[in-house]
């Protein structure tokens, strides 16, 4: 750099270059006199100020951030066409985003909540986003409860205090929200750290591979640290002292060099299965038990290099599960069908239409290439002279029918179907999965739930004590003992 571009660099200017002449006194009329309006610099200070913080997240506000690298490990070629596994050594960058689901930015760490496990990988045909959570399933499975759900979530309408009331009520008459419930009031609940937990894309997902076959999938992300959680006096005593604990500990790991990383594994299902299959496969709040599809080891994920600025590589990341590559595609999940709509368009709310073109968003190993023009935050050559519109004449871009996907079979009527296929659907898994816990889980998980519980009316408690009696008798009993209720 030349002595005159030091220079330059050092001069305070405004956002347009323009240099300035004072940084610390507005401009009057006269010593004691009025502000002027003429005082540009001044207002886009203000201006630029009071727009700082972008809206936050409704959900997931509160988060952590890393970059990293994926590397292939074991070929699944026969699976999937996908470019980011087409042989193994292969190495893509990838951008993780940790987060607390319910609370708002300022929030603790450390609260017993789900957490957001998502995956940027900048692919060589554009970007996938592994849009999941810490755990395999979710309290509901139809995205038209989801809006319910989260406003229980969230702090009391009158009050603006956070209540365990509506969380309950709403629980008490969707039941099949208890499997969830089960893993967020077990030690699960509260990780005792980012790299402590593993990451799930929850919802099914398909393969589709090089002879235009589909497969059902869910992928794993399995922690290579070991899980590791927080006892509730410990998370309650860091709420308080140190509320940011988890993302500290993301950031001091890897400026040391101790790299948090996850193995990649996927469940297959081959797509005729679907149809008969003991569970629904789509269904967000059941898992398949690796008895009938075993894990399959793909590969490694390593997270090795902090956010330069925050605000920029994590603050302004926007994930959406309808950005995946040819060869990885979707499924009728009722829930992975919304969000394939409502991530876009918060994005587009939040950030502006023009967020994908933000830096730590846009592809890195290809161009994108649309008629997409104008909107809000266009910052580069709005395509030019380029025409706007398709079919055109002048050697705009154009779709390619080599990347379409095999039809999906559809039967039935249109109507408004429950997904679930048998009378206990929703309380065998959450059952199974208490009597999987060892005495000593079980004992904390029925504590967590009672110390909640508590704080609600009783005709609720029995409401709740009646579903997991039906889940499993010593699992509802030990909730009956624990409120006081025969």
């Amino acid at each position: 750099m030349t002595d005159k571009a030091k220079e330059r660099e050092k001069q305070l200017t405004t956002a347009a270059g323009i240099p300035v002449d004072d940084n610390q006194t507005s401009l009057t009329a006269g010593e004691r006199g009025p502000t002027l309006l003429q005082d540009h610099h001044l207002l886009e200070k203000l201006a630029h100020f009071n727009r700082e913080r972008i809206p936050e997240r409704v959900v997931h506000a509160k988060a952590a951030g890393a970059f990293g690298m994926f590397t292939v490990t074991h070929d699944i070629r026969k699976y999937t066409k996908a470019k980011v596994f087409s042989e193994v050594g292969k190495q893509t960058e990838v951008l993780g985003r940790f987060s607390t689901v319910a609370g708002e930015k300022g929030s603790a760490d450390t609260v017993r909540d789900v957490r957001g496990f998502a995956l940027k990988f900048y692919t060589e045909d554009g970007n996938w986003d592994m849009v999941g959570n810490n755990t395999p399933t979710f309290f509901i499975r139809d995205a038209i409860k989801f809006p319910d759900f989260i406003h229980t979530q969230k702090r009391d309408p009158q009050t603006n205090v956070k209540d365990d009331t509506p969380q309950w009520d709403f629980w008490s008459q969707v039941p099949e929200a208890l499997h969830q419930v089960t893993i967020l009031f077990s030690d699960r609940g509260i990780p005792a750290g980012i790299p402590y937990m593993n990451g799930y894309g929850s919802h099914t997902y398909s393969f589709i591979n090089a002879a235009n076959e589909r497969f059902w999938v869910k992928f794993h992300f399995k922690t290579q640290q070991g899980i590791k959680n927080m006892m509730q006096d410990e998370a309650d005593r860091l709420a308080g002292s140190d509320p940011d604990y988890h993302t500290r500990q993301l950031f001091e790991l890897i400026e040391k060099g101790e790299f948090p990383k996850w193995t990649l594994y996927v469940q297959v299902m081959p797509e005729i299965e679907a149809e008969t299959y003991r569970w629904n496969p789509f269904d967000l709040t059941k898992v398949w038990p690796h008895a009938d599809y075993p894990l399959i080891e793909v590969g490694e994920l390593e997270l090795n290099r902090n956010p330069a600025n925050y605000f920029a590589d994590v603050e302004q990341a926007a994930f959406s599960p309808a950005n995946v590559p040819p060869g990885i595609s979707f499924s009728p999940c009722k829930m992975l069908q919304a969000r394939l709509f409502a991530y876009a368009d918060a994005h587009r709310y939040r950030l502006g239409v023009n967020f994908e073109r933000l830096p730590v968003n846009a592809p890195k190993a290809t161009t994108a290439s649309n008629y997409q023009r104008d909107g809000r935050m266009r910052f580069d050559d709005n395509g030019g002279a380029s025409p706007n519109y398709e079919p055109n004449s002048f050697g705009g871009p154009q779709a390619n029918r080599a990347f379409r996907e095999p039809p999906l079979g559809i039967s039935g009527d249109a109507d408004r179907y429950e997904q679930k296929r048998g009378v206990d659907d929703d309380y065998i898994q959450p059952g199974n999965l208490y009597r999987l816990l060892p005495a000593d889980e079980q004992e904390r998980l029925i504590a967590n739930i009672v110390g909640s519980l508590k704080n609600v009316s009783k005709d609720l408690q029995e409401k709740m004590v009646s579903h997991f009696l039906r889940a499993d008798a010593d699992y509802g009993d030990g909730i009956a003992k624990g409120l006081g209720i025969s």
